[in-house]
Parts: C-alpha cells; structure tokens; sequence
C-alpha cells in the first residue's frame, strides 16, 4: 500500500492512499474502453489513484469518488507519487486523446475474499488487495 498523507474528503472510501500514488500496471491486449466509452489502445498502462472532484459536473458518477486512472506507461516512468493532479489528469487523457481522463472506478471492499462478481446486471468486478486493503475494481462493464 503507497504511504504519504491521504484524504479527509467526504465520500472517499480509500483514504490512506495519498492521491497520484502508483497501484499497479495494466497491459490491454486488444483495444478496449473504459466506462465513458473512450478507446483505450492496447498497450501498457501504469495506474494511479486519484479523487474525483466534487463539483456539479461529477455529480452521481459513482457512489465514491476514488478512481484509478490510466497513464501511458512510456510517460510514466517512476512510482512515486504524482503530487501535480492537473499534470496526472492531463497524462490519463492523452490515453484516449480526449479532456477526459481514462478511469475506472475504485471503492474499499467489504470483506478480503478476492475473486470476480457479476454486479448490476452488466459489471464484471475484480476484488483484491493493495497490501493489507481490500478493494473492488469494475474491469468489465456494458456501457
């Protein structure tokens, strides 16, 4: 689990990670896209924890507002902490080539037992663990 300062905002279900902190690696194999319908090239994609801003336009996006988003890998080169998150906002939507960044939703799991579920009639979600903290990830969805 990254360290550094986490979050005290509201609706944060993971808030010892600190935002910008690097949680993993995803390689997509065929192009895919995420739950905005943005193209995600396939290619190799470093992922890293961000907050969703509370403002009108996020409104109702998700119940929480923790996210993982996708940077280019040959543009993210180190795991330490991205502090900047205009800088980390703008390097996950040059994935897409669009304003907005490339996500996917990100919430605290309530038990510790990892695996796939099939929620909503259409999600395909991932349950693990960063460190000792479950969480959940949808990976798969109908948009």
């Amino acid at each position: 689990l990254p360290s550094g300062s986490g979050s005290a905002e509201e609706h944060v279900t993971l808030p010892m990670i600190p935002k910008g902190a690097f949680l993993g690696v995803l390689r997509v194999v065929n192009p895919t896209s995420d739950s905005r319908g943005q193209t995600i090239p396939a290619g190799v994609y470093t992922l890293r924890y961000a907050i969703v801003p509370n403002n009108d336009k996020h409104q109702g996006a998700a119940p929480q507002r923790d996210f993982m988003l996708l940077v280019r890998a040959a543009d993210d080169q180190t795991p330490d902490t991205m502090a900047d998150a205009d800088a980390l906002m703008k390097q996950s939507a040059k994935v897409a080539g669009t304003p907005h960044p490339v996500s996917f939703s990100l919430w605290k799991a309530q038990s510790d037992f990892p695996g796939f579920t099939y929620e909503n009639e259409a999600d395909w979600v991932l349950q693990s663990k960063i460190g000792n903290v479950p969480f959940c990830t949808t990976l798969v969805w109908k948009p």
